[in-house]
């Protein structure tokens, strides 16, 4: 039939022209210098940490921080109405290190606003940030080696920049985040053309949870997070409005000496497919998106079904591949047999989308715990 060969090849062609543009994006992708030069006088950082609920990588997050070799830092955290351990880790680093650290504890969350902008915001309004020059914001999970900061703020000063997001590796555990987490991270820098972002022109833009750093006065411009409080991906929607009034955006490599585990097992995997989908600018689309994207991500599944055994046996095998190739030098590790069995992404991504439009119908967003009303 002539519409399941159009199906067929359609569903081949697709995959290939996501492989290409993987590969494409990921040779574009600045790299930052490994031991540049800073001005005498370096500018002034405040690092934003919201934290909620991170005992199991707070401690090493944070000592990497702290153990950064720029000078001019200081690091505020949001505590934000933990109760895993967290505040506990918290105070006894606040303890030691007074000259760099200061903890903010939170056990409100105002009506209209998500608990990460919040967090963020009420960081940004402290006085070592109102004085600092750059703001940087991590999640409170992510680990650099002693001299990222250093590296990328000299990254930022060597051409105009505004904003600088790093693409960190991610760390897969269990079988789960060993399976799905590699794939998500090249659809990310699948759909992010670095050497796009900082044009002008482009419609390109790329903020990161785990790395943006910023000038003071360019957040301030935008609104900060007080502007959309509600915006759940609100790294890449800064970044979008920062670009958008004419500030320069740029991106580069953070991994593997910027890396995080961000999730931990198949549970937290969906549930943040949960969220992020629901927050998609475009997310009623999602009931027509989700059928192309299972027969698209399944396609090695069906195919032999449909007399093409020999395109599903090269899908099956070029995807691992070619995204283990791009994966392999993000992270620093080796291939991972278990990336053979990529497909099983797609029911998962299935799942949390579905999930996410139930949210989105009922006019939720579900985070750590907290259900907050969108408008």
């Amino acid at each position: 039939m002539v519409w399941l060969e159009g199906t067929s090849w359609g569903s081949v062609g697709l995959i290939l022209g996501a492989l290409i543009l993987l590969h494409r994006h990921w040779a574009r992708l600045p790299h930052l210098e490994r031991d540049p030069s800073l001005p005498a006088i370096p500018p002034t950082i405040c690092l934003c940490i919201p934290v909620r609920d991170e005992a199991l990588e707070l401690t090493a997050a944070l000592d990497s921080w702290l153990a950064q070799d720029y000078p001019a830092l200081r690091i505020l955290v949001v505590d934000d109405g933990s109760t895993d351990g967290s505040t506990e880790i918290l105070r006894q680093r606040e303890a030691v290190h007074r000259d760099r650290l200061r903890v903010v504890r939170n056990d409100q969350l105002p009506p209209g606003w998500l608990g990460k902008n919040h967090a963020l915001d009420l960081a940004s309004r402290q006085p070592e940030a109102t004085s600092a020059e750059w703001l940087l914001f991590a999640d409170g999970d992510v680990q650099a080696t002693p001299d990222l900061l250093r590296r990328a703020m000299a990254f930022a000063l060597a051409q105009p920049t505004d904003i600088l997001a790093l693409i960190p590796a991610v760390d897969a555990v269990g079988h789960a985040e060993r399976l799905i987490l590699p794939m998500a991270a090249s659809a990310f820098l699948m759909a992010v053309p670095p050497h796009h972002v900082p044009n002008p022109r482009h419609p390109a833009f790329c903020g990161v949870g785990g790395f943006t750093l910023l000038r003071r006065q360019v957040y301030d411009a935008v609104g900060g997070h007080a502007a959309e409080p509600l915006e759940a991906i609100d790294d890449m929607m800064l970044a979008r409005r920062v670009k958008a009034v004419g500030h320069i955006n740029r991106v580069a490599q953070g991994g593997p000496d910027l890396h995080l585990r961000m999730y931990h097992g198949l549970v937290e995997l969906v549930r943040a497919m949960r969220k992020n989908s629901a927050a998609l600018p475009y997310w009623w689309l999602l009931p027509f998106v989700l059928p192309g994207a299972l027969v698209i991500g399944l396609a090695p599944a069906w195919l032999p079904f449909v007399g093409h055994p020999f395109l599903a046996l090269f899908l099956w095998l070029l995807v691992p591949a070619l995204v283990g190739d791009v994966q392999q030098r993000m992270t620093g590790r080796s291939m991972d047999l278990l990336w053979a069995f990529w497909p099983l992404n797609t029911l998962v991504f299935a799942v949390g989308t579905a999930w996410a439009l139930w949210d989105r119908l009922r006019g939720m967003n579900h985070w750590r715990g907290r259900d907050v009303r969108l408008r």
